[in-house]
């Protein structure tokens, strides 16, 4: 709601970062994100669509497959139409949130050339003359506007890139606009790759830490003579699933070679499952 306030005419960049945060961490968060944007666009205050195609095109430059994934269906897609057709809502749409949805929609056939639906949905407008021409791309908008970038970005730790890019935004030239773009968007691809080491990284030492203090209580257990066949199977199963992420332990230390803390944290994830696994062939050799 703050995000698309109707009654500011500038965007609130601050609530539209905070929005594209919450798609990412929730599970769910494209699904229900795409509703609410639907029903916003679909507006009869013309501040408050503009404002939520605004927010649509900020989720698509910043909130990855998942969300690309969700609004190249025809459950979304069907919602942005129905404010054109005049059957539905465009009889009342103003004619610039109606130039701007055809605009957004015309922009993904360009930018997602691979999602059948998104290049259908379009089509049909055409064949209905509900679009009458491609619209022109805004050379100085490529892609949608960007939210403000994270702190720790990469533009903030590569002066190089930094300095490029903003020499490549002031020029008027299209082929420098276009660097640009592919420039940010090599950029985004090189963050959530790093952001998906660091998801890979956490969960994995965080399921080797309670693997290893749950084979540690069973083969306690296990010294005592006091483990029921049940037992005895999670800890065979627990000992064949500890095997399986040493490999992983090795392959995320070598992501990680440049980061000393993360390679710290990950060779000692190794030594303790190392180390359990060890007890467990002693122990059980032992009885």
């Amino acid at each position: 709601d703050e995000a698309t306030d109707p009654s500011t005419s500038e965007e609130n960049w601050e609530c539209i970062q905070r929005f594209c945060e919450q798609v990412n961490a929730d599970t769910e968060g494209p699904l229900f994100a795409l509703r609410l944007l639907a029903h916003k666009i679909q507006s009869p205050q013309e501040g408050e669509a503009l404002h939520a195609l605004t927010v649509l095109e900020t989720c698509v430059n910043n909130c990855g497959d998942r969300f690309h994934s969700e609004m190249a269906k025809f459950r979304f897609l069907n919602e942005l139409i129905k404010v054109l057709s005049p059957k539905y809502y465009g009889i009342w749409s103003s004619e610039k949130v109606k130039s701007r949805v055809t605009e957004v929609i015309f922009s993904w056939t360009v930018w997602f050339p691979q999602e059948v639906k998104i290049q259908d949905a379009y089509q049909m407008l055409k064949k209905q003359g509900i679009v009458k021409e491609d619209p022109k791309l805004p050379e100085d908008k490529i892609l949608p506007p960007p939210s403000p970038r994270p702190q720790n970005s990469v533009f903030d730790t590569d002066e190089e890139k930094s300095k490029l890019l903003a020499r490549l935004l002031k020029s008027s030239h299209p082929e420098d606009l276009q660097a640009a773009n592919r420039l940010i968007q090599s950029v985004i691809k090189e963050e959530q790759e790093k952001s998906a080491q660091v998801s890979r990284r956490v969960n994995t030492i965080s399921e080797v830490s309670e693997n290893v203090r749950r084979m540690d209580e069973l083969l306690e257990d296990y010294r005592r003579h006091e483990l029921s066949p049940a037992d005895q199977e999670t800890l065979q199963a627990l000992f064949q699933r500890c095997e399986k992420l040493r490999p992983l332990l090795f392959r995320l230390a070598s992501e990680a070679v440049a980061d000393e803390e993360a390679l710290a944290e990950i060779l000692q994830a190794s030594d303790k499952l190392s180390w359990a696994l060890g007890q467990c062939r002693q122990v059980v050799a032992g009885q």
